[in-house]
């Protein structure tokens, strides 16, 4: 379900932002291409020059591109997306999308978005549990926002709980089967 799917993914800074290079193998193996952007915190976690290799294209953190004299265009990034995936998806970007705060290129495409969106979040348990975290979520959801669900186990804090970023395989599984993505034409 996921050949020639126009694929935007919005990495956030999080040490779960290993697993989106993974993320990112499985979709292109699926057929899909894929777009990465990515939050300057998420550069502390993994390359971008990673994400392009494996996603054959530009990675773009910025509005403006500092090799080029052109900027890194929100809205045509948003337009080209069949679905953007926001994984990791970080407590900060979550409340931030829960309360439209534009202040990076990711929150700008978001907002620009038309398109299904989906979000992984990935945070340690107290973040998770935390009653303004639920909250984000659930106003979210209610934006139609598509909320994958965590996994329990390991977290980077060296605690055992709920928070892991589902597995990549879980994802592209998830996305595979929505319905919305077998209705939805690109806009």
């Amino acid at each position: 379900m996921l050949k020639d799917k126009k694929i935007l993914l919005a990495v956030c800074g999080s040490i779960a932002a290993y697993k989106a290079a993974f993320l990112v193998r499985l979709l292109v193996k699926e057929g899909a291409q894929v777009k990465v952007i990515m939050t300057k915190a998420a550069t502390e976690f993994i390359a971008p020059l990673t994400m392009a290799t494996l996603s054959k294209n530009e990675c773009q953190v910025d509005y403006i591109n500092s090799t080029k004299t052109n900027w890194n265009n929100h809205v045509d990034l948003a337009l080209w997306a069949d679905l953007m995936l926001i994984a990791p998806a970080s407590a900060g970007t979550i409340s931030k999308i829960a309360n439209g705060l534009c202040d990076n290129l990711l929150m700008a495409v978001y907002l620009s978005a038309r398109c299904p969106v989906y979000i992984a979040p990935a945070m340690d348990e107290d973040m998770w549990k935390h009653a303004s975290t639920k909250s984000n979520l659930q106003k979210i959801q209610s934006f139609g926002n598509k909320v994958i669900s965590v996994n329990a186990g390991e977290l980077a804090s060296g605690l055992i709980g709920e928070g892991r970023m589902a597995e990549p395989e879980q994802i592209v599984d998830f996305l595979a089967h929505d319905s919305r993505l077998t209705t939805h034409d690109s806009v």
